[in-house]
């Protein structure tokens, strides 16, 4: 088969993956009408209505009572999709979040595409097409969640500003930190992998967000870090299987206990760490952050799986490395993580014999225990001349370690 012939049909191939994944898409549907986002909405107009914004509950079948979780500022970043129409929030959240899922990608496979000379217009239809099956990825989007806005902060630091050596670089992590506290993991990340100006430009601008949001909102600051933050009250059920925590997995057994959790999460977030600061050190930005996510998302109380963004990056490193492990690897995650594997139950899988046992263990963990993999086997790469702090990369065996 001669070239054009062979590139007219791996097109014609992809034509009807894409096809056939539009068609699962459809059938699945929108199964949460934007649970979430509508969460956010009423919250922030309950608050905007003069009540107290971390007295706001909904009653959930499952969950029990939700309520907002989020710090003050990440309320006032909220608040354009409170005061719009439903129609139109959903609208500027459908362009924001496909926007920022169009734009990360292409930050993160065009370096590879561009390594391997691979086409890059059918390199980026093949892997938004793939991400948009994973469950993560199609759960944020059917939950209304905020989670790629958080996402695309981190990775314009990441990848964008502190590799072109910005003054600026940082402001965006201590501004998601500030929206969410879960990225903060990105600043402890920045300061172990010596950025420390741009660490600290994220400590301060977490600060300064959080200081503005206490100028304007002072009632619902004291009340979000004096009390609701050690509450934990809203967050839902620590069991639920959608968590996919350390935590939860303690939870699952009975009740946690929280001695065996401290050193679960201590032991996850050295390990974690180490292996991101390395990578950042050897000049594997893509690697680094991931592991930076993962470790973030294992020691946090609740990781529901559509927090799990973290998989998109770990597969295009797995696919860049030329090794028949590594991309079986990849193909699992793919595969059962785009099959959603832990919503089985919620789904209706028949709970003998796959609720009990070591069946059942797997299901319900399933992407906690893929998190803990990767944070051991992800392979970093020489994908540079020189490091993040201007040395040579670290000695890598091949082309991993």
């Amino acid at each position: 088969m001669g070239e054009n012939a062979w590139r007219v049909a791996r097109w014609v191939l992809l034509a009807l993956f894409v096809a056939g994944v539009v068609a699962a898409h459809n059938w699945y549907g929108n199964r949460h009408q934007f649970y979430d986002l509508e969460i956010y909405r009423q919250a922030v107009n309950w608050w905007l209505d003069g009540h107290d914004l971390y007295t706001f509950t909904k009653p959930d079948d499952t969950q029990g009572q939700l309520g907002f979780t989020y710090p003050p500022f990440g309320a006032l970043v909220l608040v354009p999709f409170a005061v719009l129409p439903k129609w139109a929030a959903i609208a500027l959240y459908t362009v924001l979040t496909f926007g920022a899922v169009i734009v990360t990608t292409y930050w993160l496979v065009a370096p590879v595409a561009r390594r391997h000379g691979w086409s890059l217009p059918f390199v980026m239809v093949l892997a938004l097409t793939v991400i948009s099956t994973l469950e993560p990825m199609r759960e944020t989007y059917t939950f209304g969640q905020i989670n790629m806005l958080l996402v695309m902060l981190v990775l314009v630091d990441l990848l964008v500003l502190v590799p072109n050596q910005s003054k600026w670089a940082g402001i965006c992590i201590g501004l998601a930190a500030a929206i969410k506290l879960t990225p903060a993991i990105f600043i402890v990340y920045l300061l172990l992998s010596r950025r420390r100006r741009a660490g600290l430009m994220a400590i301060g601008s977490a600060a300064g967000a959080t200081l503005l949001a206490a100028a304007i909102a002072p009632r619902a600051s004291w009340a979000f870090w004096t009390d609701a933050l050690w509450r934990g009250e809203g967050l839902g059920n620590a069991a639920y299987t959608f968590n996919q925590s350390l935590y939860a997995l303690l939870a699952r057994f009975g009740s946690p206990n929280t001695v065996l959790w401290a050193a679960l999460v201590l032991v996850t977030v050295v390990f974690g760490l180490w292996r991101a600061r390395r990578a950042a050190l050897a000049g594997d930005e893509v690697t680094g952050l991931t592991l930076a996510g993962l470790t973030g998302s294992l020691i946090s109380p609740i990781t529901w799986a559509h927090h799990l963004y973290w998989f998109v990056p770990a597969l295009i490193v797995l696919v860049d490395v030329s090794r028949p492990a590594y991309r079986a690897l990849a193909a699992l995650i793919a595969v059962t993580v785009g099959l959603g594997t832990v919503s089985w139950f919620e789904q209706g899988l028949p709970t003998d014999p796959w609720a009990h046992g070591v069946p059942g263990f797997l299901i319900k963990n399933w992407y906690l225990l893929l998190c803990a993999l990767l944070l051991v086997v992800l392979p970093v790469r020489r994908v540079g001349s020189s490091s993040v702090d201007g040395r040579q990369p670290v000695d890598e065996a091949a082309a991993v370690r």
